[in-house]
């Protein structure tokens, strides 16, 4: 069906939005963050390194990084250039690096070490914007402080037509409006592997989507459709959630 043609009320979109939930919990019931973490601290630091770098980067970095520095104090005394030379191999790690012995220094100083429960004192943190502070309180705390939305959730809730906002903070406040709250955490992680197994940017496989029903732009060509889709399976899959190692 052509987007233009969907049409429904607010309440059929938001039982809508219902159905698409529970469709993802049937389809990706093992879904849960990606990132290797055991303590609030450690999650906060991968959460802010996984910043424009894929979950299998980071979790290759943090292995040695947790290990030499295992915490807020451990990271707070460390040279930046031992930081660095443990996450050198990932994107804007010289910042990164900076951001990540300056949120060990706050919280040593403010919170004992301790990652605080607190939407805005996470985000006065460096390097910790809306969107790290929110995964960092649903997934360590599993508080439900608003819906975490990345390139994935922007693409596929656009495709779904449950927002049509163009920035991440828009697509948040109009989900957190649609979705229930005990949603909003594990949400994003089965929109995220939905869309490196099924709705793959490119070249979506609508033949066998979970959600194909309920989705105005199933097997739409303009969204780069093709049956021939269906059968090949995306390169991207190996990053799924449940597939990560974290030993």
């Amino acid at each position: 069906m052509a987007r233009s043609d969907w049409k429904e009320s607010p309440e059929q979109k938001r039982q809508r939005a219902l159905d698409i939930c529970e469709r993802l919990a049937a389809a990706y019931p093992e879904s849960r963050c990606a990132l290797c973490w055991e303590t609030p601290f450690q999650l906060l630091i991968a959460t802010v390194l996984s910043a424009q770098t894929n979950d299998q980067a980071v979790n290759r970095v943090t292995r040695e990084l947790f290990r030499q520095f295992p915490d807020a104090r451990a990271m707070a005394a460390a040279p930046e250039g031992a930081i660095e030379a443990c996450i050198n191999s990932i994107g804007l790690w010289r910042n990164k690096a900076k951001f990540l012995r300056g949120i060990s220094r706050i919280l040593v100083e403010k919170y004992n070490g301790e990652v605080p429960k607190d939407l805005d004192a996470l985000m006065e943190l460096p390097g910790v914007a809306r969107k790290t502070a929110t995964a960092v309180l649903g997934t360590a705390f599993g508080i439900a402080a608003g819906i975490t939305v990345d390139t994935h959730m922007m693409r596929i809730n656009r495709l779904l037509h449950l927002s049509d906002a163009t920035s991440p903070d828009k697509m948040a406040r109009d989900l957190e409006a649609l979705l229930p709250r005990d949603q909003w955490n594990i949400y994003t992680h089965r929109i995220i592997d939905h869309g490196r197994l099924v709705c793959v940017a490119r070249r979506p496989r609508c033949g066998v989507c979970p959600l194909a029903e309920c989705c105005p732009s199933a097997c739409d060509p303009d969204v780069g459709y093709d049956p021939r889709n269906d059968e090949r399976e995306p390169a991207s899959a190996k990053g799924l959630s449940w597939l990560q190692k974290c030993d």
